[in-house]
């Protein structure tokens, strides 16, 4: 089996319910290189406890969407990473750029969901996506998140907790984004 086998099975899985897991397998992958600095996949692997082909594919995801690069080696197999050296990402705090990646995997996972929601077994072949406006003050926004909060506070632990999840419970990812809609100018140029 080659690493393209492995990769590509990889990606087959991303889709299912393990697949749920890659921003925590990317985001373990960005720690990981911000401490060491340079990492192979099978490093990244042993280090991690993935597999050296999920690291592979997520390593070859942060560098497509410009948040890690190829370190310089000296050929061979080993394809050493690090986190990317001078670009405009670098001058933006780490908390910014992690929530560019978060909404671009949760985006990412939605196309993939949609792209394949037809083979998921039929009792998840639904979703409960919605979306709202609601005119609110900046306490009732603020409020409306606490709410989804404490919502969702019973069903935390259970990434950690294994035994407590239900036998027929699934990850599922839970999406929100409350901001403020912010008004076009006449030439449709957005407003400061």
């Amino acid at each position: 089996m080659t690493e393209d086998d492995v990769n590509s099975q990889d990606e087959q899985t991303a889709g299912t319910g393990e697949g749920l897991r890659e921003h925590e397998v990317r985001t373990a992958l960005l720690d990981l290189l911000a401490e060491v600095g340079t990492v192979t996949a099978t490093e990244a692997a042993s280090r991690l406890g993935y597999s050296s082909g999920l690291c592979s594919f997520h390593l070859r995801q942060l560098a497509r969407h410009g948040y890690i690069e190829e370190a310089p080696h000296n050929g061979g197999r080993a394809r050493p990473w690090r986190l990317t050296q001078c670009t405009p990402a670098a001058d933006r705090s780490m908390e910014t750029q992690f929530g560019e990646l978060a909404r671009g995997l949760e985006d990412e996972s939605w196309q993939r969901w949609l792209a394949q929601r037809d083979a998921a077994p039929s009792a998840w072949r639904h979703d409960e996506a919605f979306s709202a406006v609601a005119y609110l003050t900046p306490e009732e926004m603020s409020r409306v998140a606490n709410v989804i909060r404490q919502a969702l506070k019973p069903y935390q632990d259970r990434e950690q907790r294994p035994l407590a999840r239900p036998d027929d419970a699934q990850p599922v990812a839970l999406i929100t984004r409350l901001f403020p809609l912010l008004p076009h100018s006449a030439d449709g140029v957005d407003q400061d």
